[in-house]
């Protein structure tokens, strides 16, 4: 069995195991959207967009319902971001980065905070997404192409966030009991004969 097969079934069994990753990529002037989904059944209470290398209190987009606050968003980019879906009907919290420039290049973090109320008690979730996007003037060909309007050419991965050490660790205790055991049973298997 590969590696990567032994990882993909590690990752059914762990699901805390991987995130996604999205990649869009855009050239100067255009648009970008970056996609970010929480729970389609669950009423959002808190959208919070922020860009790692900017300041903590900054805010790439800030949503608590039940509108969003320009007031928190780093200077850059006032103006510029709005969400895709203003109602956020599916859990849809996307937004659009309007005109953008090289320095908008970077990580982008969504996080979404949702809660139920249907049921009586107050049930609240996270939903946390990760986007590099990549602003480039370079001639990418259709690759790089985004288009004023849609937001760019989007490629999603999986990201492994499991260290090599806890996955290499699973494998070999997993390895030495199956050892341990068929020595047992072959020792018994021996004696009984």
């Amino acid at each position: 069995m590969k590696a990567g097969a032994v990882l993909s079934v590690l990752c059914l069994v762990f699901p805390a195991c991987y995130t996604t990753c999205q990649e869009v990529k855009v050239r100067p002037g255009q648009n970008a959207t970056l996609e970010c989904r929480g729970s389609s059944d669950l009423m959002i209470s808190v959208v919070q967009w922020r860009k790692p290398d900017l300041k903590p209190d900054s805010y790439v987009f800030f949503y608590r319902k039940p509108h969003s606050y320009e007031n928190y968003q780093h200077e850059s980019f006032k103006g510029r971001v709005d969400l895709r879906e203003p109602s956020m009907k599916d859990g849809d919290a996307s937004v659009i980065l309007r005109n953008v420039s090289i320095s908008d290049t970077g990580t982008y973090e969504c996080e979404i905070i949702t809660s139920n109320t249907r049921s009586g008690e107050r049930d609240v979730k996270e939903f946390k997404h990760s986007i590099n996007l990549t602003v480039t003037d370079a001639d990418g060909g259709d690759e790089a192409a985004g288009d004023k309007e849609g937001g760019g050419k989007v490629e999603v991965r999986a990201a492994v966030s499991v260290s090599a050490g806890l996955l290499i660790s699973i494998i070999i205790v997993t390895a030495i009991v199956a050892l341990i055991n068929y020595r047992r049973h072959k020792s018994c298997w021996i004696s009984s004969s």
